[in-house]
């Protein structure tokens, strides 16, 4: 009787090795597949208008003494006001105090007559009118006529902007995320298994910049994701 006990008693735990090996089996499998995945980048790009530009006329101006470097300044500021008056409206026009500078003090008055004070002051404009600030900056020969020492700076430059990234953002995600899909299925192919679930995602940011060095008013719109899929057997 007690032979047959441990014989049946082997059975069982016989039977429950060989069920308990199937299930730790099953779930390695299921382990490794689930480990099966690939990761792929998508590219989504797109090409836009600006729809904000600033543009800032600056000018200067030199004086013996500040009195007159002021009303030369204010005179300058008034010509280039008459000027975009005829195309813009006062809220997109605004003039910033002027920036005076004083050669005596800084030492460098040199030989020959120069006028101890400069003064540099800029009018900006900022709209949406694109063609319109393009089309008077052609013109700003007439203010060079009037006596306006119109000047480059490098601190002020005119900046074309897109300021809609939110409303076109939705549409470029999925773009760049059917993108990947589409290199994740070709490797799907070449493996022979077949593209799962998204695993993992995430996104990259947008980047803005100008279309090509000769017209900064275009710009290219770029965004990269990267998602990783499970593979699946095919």
């Amino acid at each position: 009787m007690g032979e047959r006990n441990v014989v049946v008693a082997g059975c069982l735990i016989a039977v429950g090795l060989a069920v308990g090996g199937y299930f730790i089996g099953d779930g390695l499998l299921g382990a490794r597949s689930a480990d099966r995945y690939v990761t792929v980048k998508g590219l989504a790009e797109r090409e836009v208008a600006a729809n904000l530009v600033i543009w800032p006329i600056t000018y200067t101006v030199t004086a013996d003494d500040l009195g007159t470097l002021q009303q030369r300044t204010d005179d300058g500021a008034a010509k280039i006001r008459t000027f975009l008056d005829a195309d813009f409206e006062d809220h997109e026009i605004s003039v910033a105090a002027a920036r005076v500078d004083d050669r005596q003090a800084q030492g460098v008055m040199g030989q020959g007559r120069i006028e101890r004070y400069v003064a540099q002051s800029t009018v900006t404009v900022r709209t949406p009118r694109i063609d319109v600030v393009r089309s008077a900056m052609q013109r700003t020969g007439e203010l060079v006529k009037q006596g306006v020492a119109l000047i480059r700076s490098y601190e002020n430059t005119t900046e074309y902007l897109y300021t809609s990234l939110d409303e076109i953002k939705p549409e470029m995600i999925q773009e760049a995320t059917r993108d990947a899909r589409r290199a994740a299925q070709q490797f799907a192919e070449d493996s022979g298994s077949r593209v799962g679930g998204i695993r993992n995602a995430q996104q990259g940011y947008f980047s803005i910049t100008d279309r090509d060095a000769f017209s900064p008013q275009f710009k290219k719109i770029r965004v990269v994701t990267t998602v990783q899929y499970f593979l699946e057997d095919d």
